[in-house]
Formats: C-alpha cells, sequence, structure tokens
C-alpha cells in the first residue's frame, strides 16, 4: 500500500523532518504539533504512488510550518487589536471603569454561555485553567489545529458580542438600566 510506504518513510524521516521544523518554528512544542497533524493527514492523502516520497514529506512539513507562522502571526495581530480598542485605565474615572467592566463581563459571560459545549470548554481550559492547547485536545479528543479553531471561532463570538454592546454605550436608556434612574422621579 502506498499510504503504509509514506507512512514508513515519515517514520523514518521523523527524526530530521523534528528538526527541519523545530529551526522554522522556534519551538519543539509547535514542531511537534505540526508533525502530529502530519501524521493524521497522511490517512487523507491521495491513494496514488507519490514519486519522491521524503521530498513529499519535506514539503508537506514547510507548508504546515509557513502555515502555522502566518495563523501565529494572524493571533497575535487580532489579540494586539482586540486589546488597542480597550480604553485605557487613566483615561475612565474608577467608577466609570467598574461599571464599564462589569458590563463588559456580563457581555462576556453571556457569549459564553451561548457558545457550542467544546467550543466554550476549550476556551475555559486555555483561558481560565491555562491548560496548553496539546492537552485540551487530548482531552476534546481533537488535533491542536481543531483546537486553534475552535479558540478563534470564540474569540470571534466574544469581539463581536463586545462590539456590538459597545454600539449602545451612548443609549441613556441602557446607562439608566444599569445605574439605576439618572434623576429622581
Amino acid at each position: 500500500m502506498a499510504e503504509d510506504g509514506l507512512r514508513g518513510i515519515f517514520l523514518e524521516q521523523r527524526p530530521m523532518l523534528l528538526r527541519m521544523l523545530t529551526a522554522r518554528l522556534g519551538s519543539r512544542d509547535d514542531a511537534e504539533d505540526v508533525l502530529q497533524d502530519m501524521w493524521l493527514r497522511l490517512d487523507r492523502l491521495s491513494d496514488g504512488p507519490v514519486a519522491q516520497p521524503a521530498g513529499f514529506l519535506y514539503r508537506v512539513a514547510a507548508n504546515l510550518a509557513t502555515d502555522r507562522r502566518i495563523a501565529g502571526s494572524r493571533r497575535v495581530a487580532r489579540e494586539s487589536a482586540w486589546l488597542e480598542t480597550m480604553p485605557a485605565a487613566d483615561e475612565v474615572p474608577n467608577a466609570e471603569r467598574a461599571l464599564f467592566a462589569r458590563s463588559q463581563l456580563r457581555v462576556v459571560e453571556a457569549a459564553i454561555a451561548d457558545m457550542p459545549e467544546r467550543m466554550a470548554t476549550a476556551l475555559r481550559l486555555f483561558r481560565i485553567e491555562g491548560e496548553s492547547q496539546r492537552v485540551i485536545a487530548g482531552t476534546l479528543g481533537i488535533s491542536v489545529s481543531g483546537v486553534e479553531k475552535l479558540l478563534q471561532r470564540a474569540y470571534r463570538q466574544i469581539h463581536d458580542r463586545l462590539q456590538h454592546a459597545d454600539e449602545g454605550l451612548d443609549d441613556p436608556r441602557r446607562l439608566e438600566d444599569e445605574r439605576g434612574p439618572t434623576r429622581a422621579g
């Protein structure tokens, strides 16, 4: 079988692939994650023979490393943009800051409550319990890239909810509901 042959060559080349991926990604853990993804993808590859299987595996590894680096830089940019949208602590008085934080917390809690169970679990394990994506993948029985996708969708849902909630901040009725009536009577 071509797949068994490709798997055999993968196992032979694994130490060299690991070294190459570690050098490209700067992290042995990320390199191991890419190798795990490669191993899982070998099942879905074409049934036809591969002319140069070792070269093919190195190309797949290089492509996955590139995809991982791009996804990582996008994640960093997205998280940085999200943090930049938050007002600086010295721009908002203490009482207003506390009110704003409570309001945002309610929005985030509601967004998490509305998420599919796996997505909410992945988010809680990663952000609250500090588990690694590899551990979360094992817990949920999915790949590390599956965990990354769940987290990306979770962040997007929270971001969208917060943005939608912020659009109503200037509504005096909303402020009245949160603070109580603004005038007596």
